[in-house]
């Protein structure tokens, strides 16, 4: 009887990897040991389909890329640890009404039969799976295992709230963290139901006879939980415990930050107290660092808008500040810079507040007032160290915009933002603060302000016939839109029955030439540059906004919501 076919002979057939990459693979085993699968896939000779390919032939077992939701139970993770599933990379599931084992690594008969004698399933068939499929499933169902936060609270009585709560040493999986004290539990459930539900915040807030808390999900506030009264000093105690904050002083405003993983999502969270009549309110803002960062082509802009700027990114020196509210995307929009123009011949240094994105290849400091290290102060470290683009996280004074006038002027390209409503209203911003007209006008050379308006969910997008006094708001008549629709969201699961789901930019970007320049060194006056910008072509953040409703990207609602002053 014939054995099982040997492994590089099935890639080289299957997968057709070369003898010379089969050759060195070799090579490697005999002098280090390993499978030859694991080292051609380390080497990066095949993919890990490839390898799961060879395996299921090998082994004549079936290989299935994704595990569907709609086959997975949850009775499992009461009788199976999660840890125990994630180290061997095994779950199991129902197919067409019979029992399956997805597993990574089929050479795992142990674990295998551990598994099937746990669960009584003796006659499970085994099927090949990624890893990340592997590891989606298993969050899936743990998650779908786990008690609302609703529940937890229902379930709560006043003397729990007393509970000693224990203090969380390391990162680890919130979907791991079986603790039974209700306080620990319902923080975890919150959180990974805020993650789930794409927030961006979460408020805790303090009332006379209440505790409201609420989440922020692309960019409006949304109710979360109203939790009992009672429980606002122990809910508030596990978070500043998580967050390294002292737990004694409740008179003060406090900073803290968490690092926690749902399941494959590692989350940075930044906490911030302050203290009110009723107890202290707490705001912790999510930050998602497994998300990718987006390109400029990514961010929104249209297309003549886009070439235009990602010429402006490549200057050799000069200011290009990005400007708009708090939460309005400024820092993506720097990032999506960055990432565009990242390359090994350039020397890329930033100084945030905080560091929201880590990125390969530059180097960035955080801003610390405790140990005096300011923008200013790490902005003139900075030009020190041989920089060919500088990212400012914020200019905030006139000591951090003299420094980036300076270095710009040095032959830097520095990047930056300023809260201001427009761009027109930068120029006029810098001169208030001190700033010289000549000096703006020799540094700054583009000025992009910006605002994020809310995507129509596509699951539940509508067209619609708009009211007369709705085209007649938007400078159209019925004529013009006779070929053309507008289109909103009815509301639905997927988008939390909001109509929308995530987020997309619309920006307003002034260059300065020369006739710009020669009006700035006469006059400060945001509207004058305005004016003139716009008689030069430049577009308006509601001209922008009324193109995307257009388009059916988002809605006349939305537009007028961010672009009204």
């Amino acid at each position: 009887m014939e054995g099982p076919r040997k492994i590089g002979e099935i890639l080289r057939n299957v997968c057709g990897v070369s003898e010379e990459a089969l050759a060195q693979a070799l090579k490697v085993q005999e002098s280090k040991g390993g499978r030859i699968g694991e080292i051609l896939l380390k080497r990066k000779a095949i993919t890990e389909v490839d390898l799961l390919k060879a395996l299921g032939v090998q082994f004549n077992i079936p290989v299935l890329l994704q595990i569907p939701p709609e086959g997975m139970a949850t009775d499992f993770t009461s009788r199976v640890p999660i840890q125990f599933l994630k180290k061997y990379k095994m779950v199991p599931f129902i197919r067409d009404g019979i029992s399956r084992i997805a597993v990574n690594d089929p050479l795992l008969f142990q674990p295998l039969d551990d598994l099937r004698m746990i669960l009584g399933l003796k006659d499970a068939r085994v099927v090949l799976a990624p890893v990340t499929a592997i590891m989606s499933a298993i969050n899936y169902a743990f998650d779908l295992s786990q008690d609302s936060a609703e529940q937890v609270i229902q379930e709560m009585r006043p003397e729990d709230s007393d509970t000693i709560i224990s203090e969380i040493q390391q990162t680890g999986d919130l979907l791991d963290d079986t603790s039974a004290a209700p306080i620990i539990k319902l923080v975890n459930l919150m959180l990974s139901q805020a993650v789930k539900d794409r927030a961006s915040d979460i408020h805790i807030e303090p009332f006379q006879g209440r505790l409201r808390i609420r989440y922020r999900v692309d960019g409006i506030l949304y109710d979360m939980l109203v939790p009992p009264r009672h429980i606002q000093s122990a809910l508030v105690s596990r978070i500043k415990i998580m967050a390294g904050m002292n737990i004694a002083e409740k008179r003060l405003p406090q900073d803290g930050r968490i690092e926690i993983k749902i399941g494959d999502k590692n989350i940075d969270i930044r906490v911030s107290t302050i203290p009110t009549a009723f107890g202290e309110r707490v705001v912790l803002r999510l930050l998602d660092k497994t998300s990718l960062l987006l390109s400029v082509s990514e961010l929104g802009m249209g297309k003549e808008m886009m070439s235009r700027f990602d010429g402006l990114i490549r200057s050799a020196y000069g200011i290009i500040l990005v400007t708009g509210p708090t939460g309005s995307g400024k820092t993506t929009t720097l990032y999506g810079a960055l990432s565009s123009i990242n390359k090994t011949d350039i020397n890329i240094i930033t100084i945030e507040d905080p560091v929201e994105y880590q990125m390969e290849g530059i180097s960035q400091i955080q801003v610390n007032p405790k140990i005096d290290l300011t923008f200013a102060r790490g902005l003139r470290s900075i030009v020190r160290q041989d920089p060919d683009v500088i990212l400012v996280g914020e200019i905030r004074d006139l000591e951090t915009a003299e420094i980036a006038i300076q270095s710009a002027l040095t032959g830097h390209l520095v990047f930056s933002t300023l809260h201001t409503n427009d761009a027109a209203s930068a120029v006029t911003r810098l001169i208030d603060m001190g700033i010289e007209p000549f000096l703006v006008c020799s540094s700054v050379i583009a000025i992009l302000a910006q605002r994020l308006v809310r995507v129509i969910c596509s699951e539940c997008k509508e067209s619609y016939v708009p009211q007369e006094d709705t085209l007649r708001g938007l400078g159209l008549s019925r004529e013009t839109m006779a070929e053309k629709k507008l289109f909103r969201g009815r509301g639905c699961n997927a988008c939390l029955s909001t109509g929308y789901r995530g987020r997309t930019g619309i920006f307003e970007l002034m260059v300065l030439n020369d006739s710009l320049r020669s009006l700035i060194l006469n006059t400060s006056d945001a509207t004058a540059i305005k004016k003139v910008s716009l008689g030069q072509g430049m577009k308006t953040l509601y001209q922008e906004g009324i193109r995307k409703v257009l388009e059916g990207i988002t809605t006349v609602e939305e537009v007028l919501r961010v672009t009204q002053d």
